[in-house]
């Protein structure tokens, strides 16, 4: 795969300091210390870019973090899987992944007419190696971090990730087995 060129400026804080922070769809509004992406040019978007079109200009594990907020909704869900391994590929190791987004259908959801991909807990499932339904389309492995994902009573999602290690996968429990721990726990605490 033939990684575009990464912007001049963005490679020198990646020689300077081995990595970033990545804010995806940051439009006007990016987080301080972050590299904002998107597809517009709008004041303080550092990287002009369709997060539809892969792979990125970026150079693979360079990012130590990614967020993006409101923005997975937006995506066509037939490129969520590739959107992923896409991340997977310019996250560093044990590196952090949080979304926020509407949750499903939610009047939230359901009021933007550019809204295109609803997500729910079980959506999240397909991404991370230690759920059944991880072994349907077998992207590339993520761990969802204990509690997550989260859904608030304003209706979005958050949800939190990490890119594991190779050591990581085979070590970490599966989420049935922390389960049981903690009903154990409360049972004997």
């Amino acid at each position: 795969m033939m990684v575009p060129r990464t912007p001049p400026a963005i490679a020198k804080i990646l020689e300077e300091k081995g990595g970033i922070q990545l804010d995806l769809g940051c439009g006007e509004f990016k987080n301080t210390g972050f590299v904002g992406l998107d597809k517009r040019a709008l004041p303080g978007v550092d990287i002009v870019w369709d997060l539809e079109v892969f792979p990125y200009p970026l150079p693979d594990e360079s990012c130590w973090a990614i967020v993006g907020s409101h923005i997975v909704e937006h995506l066509k869900p037939w490129l969520m899987i590739d959107f992923m391994n896409e991340l997977w590929r310019i996250l560093k190791f044990q590196g952090q992944l949080a979304f926020a987004h509407p949750y499903g259908v939610n009047p939230l959801f359901v009021q933007d007419p550019t809204h295109c991909n609803p997500c729910n807990e079980a959506t999240w499932q397909y991404f991370d190696a230690r759920y059944p339904l991880y072994q349907i389309y077998k992207p590339k492995p993520w761990l969802m971090e204990k509690g997550f994902p989260q859904w608030n009573i304003s209706g979005i999602m958050e949800i939190y990730f990490r890119k594991p290690t190779p050591e990581m996968l085979v070590s970490t429990p599966k989420p049935e087995d922390i389960i049981k721990a903690e009903e154990k726990e409360k049972k004997n605490g």
